[in-house]
């Protein structure tokens, strides 16, 4: 079941705004086959990730007020067409990415122009390790405007588009648990490091 649950800013749960229900035909050797295939070569509507479209696109026609919502997703909702999805009717997405992109004049990727932006906030939180032990965690804050490019098997029918970057990187390795880095995007305005923070957090 792939569900989209509705909460207000301040975390209040409303409800379900969509559900889908799916099941493989063929459960072994799916990865396997991703060995064979480029993903970036098949139909959306060919793919078990359509759901992410769809449920956006359900959740947003329920909620009657596309500009005011916000699509939060984790990496498995990294998909060039949900975010060409979201511009077409008009809704908003925050989501965690996974791929670097090809952006600018396609010479490049996301990564490359993000190495070179500058720190401009930070942030600290509590975070607690596999053992339970809580520390401190110190993040560096960039964000950037930046101009993402569909993927390369895909560019004739989809368009450029203007995206904001966010990466919220811990300053020192802890001793005790991994780095944290958390790579962010949304098509949503980011103009200062409090409002990057506020995407992040």
């Amino acid at each position: 079941m792939h569900s989209s649950l509705v909460i207000t800013t301040e975390g209040l749960p409303l409800g379900l705004g969509a559900i889908k229900f799916w099941t493989r035909k063929k459960f072994k050797g799916t990865n396997a086959l991703k060995k064979h295939i480029n993903p970036t070569r098949i139909s959306i509507e060919k793919k078990e990730s359509y759901r992410w479209l769809e449920s956006m696109k359900e959740s947003t026609s329920l909620l009657n007020e596309p500009s005011r919502c916000i699509h939060v997703g984790d990496r498995e909702s990294d998909i060039y067409e949900l975010f060409c999805t979201a511009k077409e009717i008009g809704t908003n997405f925050l989501i965690r990415t996974c791929v670097d992109r090809l952006a600018g004049d396609g010479k490049h990727t996301i990564a490359t122009e993000m190495d070179e932006v500058k720190v401009k906030g930070f942030h600290r939180i509590e975070v607690q390790d596999n053992k339970g032990n809580f520390s401190e965690a110190v993040f560096e804050i960039k964000y950037r405007r930046i101009k993402v490019l569909p993927p390369i098997g895909k560019q004739k029918q989809y368009p450029e588009l203007w995206l904001t970057v966010i990466h919220a990187e811990e300053k020192k390795k802890s001793k005790n648990r991994n780095k944290i880095i958390w790579k962010l995007m949304t098509n949503l305005s980011v103009t200062s490091a409090k409002e990057a923070i506020e995407k992040v957090y």
